[in-house]
């Protein structure tokens, strides 16, 4: 996306939700950019139920956000760790950040001082850093908690991952979205799938009214603070019985011409769940487990039609998941009109909707 666009402005940045920006203001009180291939065309997001029609499908996840960020101490320093993904054997994909003072956090500690190393965190627990989660990067490491009740911790002493264009801490409520459900384990996502926060209960009320129907899968999502843009880490992810039924019916109705029905993704999460739960011929199969997919143009996607999703950076993987659902060029012509339209980046941002 270079030569599309360089660098974001910093003005461009959504600093608070869009509910603190102004009285009277809700959750639905964004933008939403509409790309058709070359055609773009600008609206407020309350518009979607007239922008979609009766019969399209739109695939939402359900993952609730964590307060994944807890302060802690490495020897006599203060950092703050990011909590990602938990593991199969009990330990934790953590990020360790220095903090900068300002509630948020500067680089990540660096990669000597923490092999092995003991952070200590409220309650007296210790996490102890093992490895690094993955050959590509050290950003995130695999470590051990002294207490197997993380989920506790961060329910007592974290607070939602926050960066440092946001203006200031918000409580945990503001990063849950409407369609958030408390997992059997407490298990959720380390940052909140923010396609999915415009959408409030007298919206999806309006969709299914008009014949929008809903589908929902499971993605909870990794820390995203990768300052070399590399891609995501394996995720976990639950694409249940009936939802890949009812996808996969949409999709075939529209193939055989019965109905006009599209299956939407929101969000990059959503999109990563269901084609990870798809066979090469397109069709979705319940299915949980790890997802270590990465969505490019040569891969293609074999379910989504089209995605809502917000405003990546110019170097995020994301970007290739938008053209592989959408085409390059479409992706890059939204860009320049968000650009010049100055539509506002990140969680608390506007969307855009891309659709065939």
């Amino acid at each position: 996306m270079r030569s599309v666009i360089e660098q974001v402005p910093s003005s461009l940045s959504a600093r608070v939700p869009v509910e603190q920006r102004g009285a009277g203001l809700g959750r639905d009180a964004v933008r939403l950019l509409v790309s058709r291939g070359a055609e773009v065309s600008s609206h407020a997001f309350v518009e979607l139920p007239r922008l979609l029609r009766a019969g399209d499908l739109l695939v939402v996840n359900t993952s609730a956000t964590l307060p994944a960020a807890v302060d802690g101490r490495l020897g006599h320093a203060r950092v703050v760790v990011h909590f990602s993904t938990r593991g199969d054997d009990g330990r934790w994909a953590v990020e360790v950040r220095e903090p900068d003072g300002k509630g948020t956090t500067r680089a990540r500690v660096a990669r000597g001082t923490l092999a092995g190393a003991a952070v200590g965190l409220p309650g007296g627990v210790r996490l102890v850093l093992e490895d690094p989660l993955s050959a590509r990067s050290d950003r995130l490491w695999w470590a051990r908690p002294s207490e197997p009740d993380v989920v506790g911790l961060l329910r007592r002493y974290g607070r939602p991952i926050r960066y440092s264009y946001t203006e200031r801490d918000q409580p945990l409520g503001v990063y849950q979205t409407v369609f958030a459900l408390p997992s059997p384990e407490g298990m959720g996502s380390a940052e909140m799938p923010s396609a999915a926060r415009p959408f409030t209960a007298r919206l999806v009320a309006e969709l299914v009214s008009r014949g929008v129907l809903f589908a929902p899968v499971t993605l909870h999502t990794g820390v995203a603070s990768a300052e070399a843009h590399e891609p995501p880490y394996p995720e976990r992810f639950a694409v249940p019985e009936a939802s890949a039924r009812l996808i996969n019916a949409v999709g075939a109705d529209r193939r055989a011409g019965r109905g006009a029905g599209r299956v939407i993704a929101v969000g990059t999460t959503a999109v990563r769940a269901v084609e990870s739960a798809a066979d090469a011929e397109g069709a979705v199969r319940p299915r949980e487990g790890w997802t270590d997919l990465v969505l490019t143009p040569e891969r293609g996607v074999r379910v989504v039609d089209g995605l809502l999703t917000g405003l990546h950076e110019p170097e995020a993987s994301h970007l290739l998941m938008l053209e592989a659902v959408a085409g390059r060029a479409a992706v890059a012509r939204g860009y320049e009109e968000a650009l010049a339209r100055r539509y506002l980046w990140h969680e608390f941002g506007d969307l855009h909707l891309l659709l065939p």
